[in-house]
């Protein structure tokens, strides 16, 4: 669990209902169906028309890194490749052909059983870079979504604002609805630049960031597989490998 993301969230509301309490809107002008319909479901409605099928379902299956990254082992997975570098050493790369079913990272699996194959070097390098690099780039389209959703809400936040404004143009002969009216009016603008800076953009930024981490430490992996298949001294494996250690 990313405590971090969690406690941003709950100081992101700590904000929005403590600043309104404060300012003496109370609970109340938070909350608006109107600006929830105009803002939420028009944001959703805008993404949905902007991102592909594939995008789409890749996006709510990565939201959960904000909260609970992939794990990101470094010297762990160092001390691995290092330890598979002694056994190739010492049995010949055959050796290894026990530990490539017990790998349960698919990019791992499959480059460890390329070294295994006797595959060469520059061709292991090159197909695991082109699965890295289409990995990537769908995890960053991914990421992009929720960033587009973060510009698209200000602005359906100020649709909102518009369209409630009107509503209160239609009354004006009461002045007893113009202040509740106002106010609703402008819900929706807190709607939507919330939501675009306390929750969207954050999560789009953090997710873009796991995703670097990500292929970060597959290019490690790639350095460290290479190095097994050109037989390597493992204590040069294990001082580059260290390079990537932050």
């Amino acid at each position: 669990m990313d405590r971090l993301s969690v406690i941003g969230i709950v100081l992101a509301l700590v904000a929005l209902v403590g600043g309104s309490i404060l300012k003496g809107a109370g609970l109340s002008g938070l909350w608006s169906p109107a600006a929830f319909v105009i803002v939420i479901l028009g944001t959703i409605a805008a993404i949905l028309v902007q991102t592909p099928m594939a995008t789409f379902k890749r996006a709510l299956a990565i939201v959960r890194w904000v909260f609970r990254p992939p794990m990101q082992d470094r010297p762990a997975m160092i001390a691995r490749l290092v330890e598979w570098s002694t056994v190739a050493r010492r049995q010949g790369l055959l050796g290894l052909e026990a530990e490539v079913n017990a790998q349960d990272d698919a990019f791992v699996r499959k480059g460890l059983q390329m070294v295994v194959d006797g595959v060469e070097p520059e061709n292991i390098r090159a197909m695991l870079e082109i699965e890295l690099h289409g990995q990537s780039q769908r995890d960053l389209a991914a990421a992009k979504v929720f960033e587009g959703a973060g510009i698209y809400s200000p602005t359906l936040g100020i649709i909102g604002a518009v369209l409630g404004l009107m509503a209160v143009m239609k009354n004006l002969a009461d002045p007893s609805k113009l202040g509740h009216g106002i106010a609703a009016a402008f819900t929706a603008t807190i709607y939507g630049i919330g939501l675009a800076n306390l929750v969207l953009l954050p999560m789009a930024a953090k997710l873009k960031g796991l995703v670097n981490q990500q292929a970060d430490e597959r290019e490690m992996i790639i350095e460290g597989l290479i190095g097994i298949a050109q037989g390597e001294n493992p204590r040069n494996i294990e001082a580059r490998l260290n390079g990537f250690v932050v």
